[in-house]
């Protein structure tokens, strides 16, 4: 790190120091112990302005406190039945761990479906496994490798994508747009496999659009991935849908509790008993209210509309150039 950069941190760090209580509570919760590198973090998203880094924290810190996020993981997705249908249509899992020790995280782009729970519960889960993998996955790590580990890497599965997908932009929208304010830098590498035309015609329009810190993060691989992904990881570790010669398949897995989708897979059960614990260790005087964590939903980026319309344009001039035009009629992005 460069003396302006040191420099840039200290400033920082000087402003942060200056926050109330509350603000200091929940900057502790969420920096587990490493609060110049969380100061980084945030740098880093904001091109090492400090001015607009110290904004965007203070944001965070506000959105944390406002939406009790450090309490997040005391609180159920109930009754199981709804946690179990959050699971199966809202794809992701830890399958192991890099060779440098990142917790390495598979995601089901392609049939997760987000159609079997509202909005909210989708949220307050992928809030959760963010939390989780902050205040549990990562300190462990941390201690298991004897150095501090911040990020994970992420493989993303394409298999099944289908156009339909682009329906649930909204959603996706709202989960990447508090990604990108609250969790900023936690990814270091995005491996996309089992990618199929329409994700190859989609990221063709996507990527100019992105940032070049974005861009950089972004691995495609070919097919699943299997032989570039073993380079960093042992075969233990690789996502249950690159083990296999051919495309893999998301929910459909011959490693039975290998799946790290599954409720039943070892991730998913600690992280269920974890926050049941957490629950317990409050002592509520009240049973457990069923009904989904509301968490408010940051303004969306407007540059994230607009690749989302983009997008939407240039499939339907393929359609039309291709005489798909009916295939794209029901695609309306924009306006979801």
């Amino acid at each position: 790190m460069g003396i302006a950069s040191q420099d840039a941190v200290k400033q920082f760090k000087d402003l942060i120091d200056q926050v109330d209580e509350p603000m200091k509570k929940t900057f502790e919760n969420m920096h587990q112990g490493y609060p110049i590198e969380t100061l980084i973090r945030f740098l880093k998203a904001r091109d090492w302005n400090v001015n607009k880094a110290h904004k965007m924290l203070i944001d965070c810190l506000n959105w944390r406190i406002q939406n009790e996020i450090d309490s997040i993981l005391s609180k159920p997705i109930v009754p199981v039945e709804v946690y179990r249908a959050v699971r199966e249509s809202q794809l992701i899992g830890l399958s192991g761990y890099s060779n440098e020790g990142l917790p390495v995280f598979a995601v089901g782009v392609g049939q997760s479906t987000f159609d079997k729970a509202s909005v909210h519960y989708y949220v307050q889960s992928h809030i959760q496994i963010n939390e989780y993998r902050d205040q549990v996955v990562l300190p462990l790590a941390t201690m298991k490798y004897g150095r501090h580990i911040g990020t994970c890497v992420k493989v993303l599965d394409m298999t099944g994508l289908k156009l339909s997908a682009l329906n649930q932009i909204k959603l996706l929208t709202v989960i990447s747009t508090i990604d990108d304010l609250n969790y900023p830098e936690k990814t270091d590498t995005y491996y996309i496999v089992n990618a199929p035309y329409i994700f190859s015609a989609c990221w063709k329009v996507v990527k100019p659009l992105l940032q070049e810190r974005t861009r950089r993060k972004v691995q495609v691989l070919q097919g699943n991935g299997r032989e570039e992904l073993l380079k960093i990881m042992d075969y233990a570790s690789l996502p249950h849908f690159c083990r296999r010669e051919g495309s893999g398949s998301s929910k459909n897995s011959n490693f039975g509790s290998g799946d790290c989708f599954s409720l039943d897979h070892y991730f998913h059960q600690q992280l269920y008993n974890y926050v049941k614990e957490q629950c317990m260790n409050l002592q509520l005087a009240v049973p457990i209210k069923q009904g989904s964590f509301h968490v408010d939903f940051p303004e969306t980026d407007p540059e994230g509309k607009k690749i989302a319309q983009t997008i939407e344009c240039e499939f339907h001039k393929l359609g039309d150039r291709n005489g798909l035009s009916r295939t794209f009629s029901g695609l309306n992005i924009s306006s979801k």
